[in-house]
């Protein structure tokens, strides 16, 4: 596959809201290329929803999956928003500056910030 982790998008959030995401990292196996993505959407009540979507997805391109952590993004397309908080009870808390990172690479233009809250 010619188009390898180039195909695969950074970033796939919900265009408004508060829900739940997940930092997911791809490898090949036997190691080499490796790629963090995030992935977040109010369809999903739990964190392993959105993980058992992407999984199979990810598989089929040759990668193999692994959740990183979750939390909450709070997506203000408005006022062109994004806070990266909270945790996943199941995966456990994703680091979010690295979330943060990525949103940027995406959302240019945004305010992007982190933070441990809860809420």
């Amino acid at each position: 596959g010619g188009a390898g982790m180039a195909a695969v998008r950074e970033v796939e959030i919900d265009p408004e809201g508060t829900f739940k995401y997940i930092l997911v990292r791809l490898q090949r196996p036997g190691g080499g290329e490796q790629r963090d993505i995030v992935r977040g959407t109010k369809a999903a009540e739990f964190h392993n929803h959105i993980f058992e979507k992407v999984n199979p997805e990810m598989e089929k391109l040759g990668y193999e999956c692994k959740c990183l952590g979750g939390g909450k993004i709070d997506h203000n397309s408005k006022d062109k928003k994004i806070r990266v908080f909270g945790l996943s009870t199941g995966y456990g808390k994703a680091d979010h500056s690295v979330t943060v990172e990525i949103l940027k690479k995406v959302y240019t233009d945004y305010e992007i910030t982190w933070s441990d809250d809860k809420k």
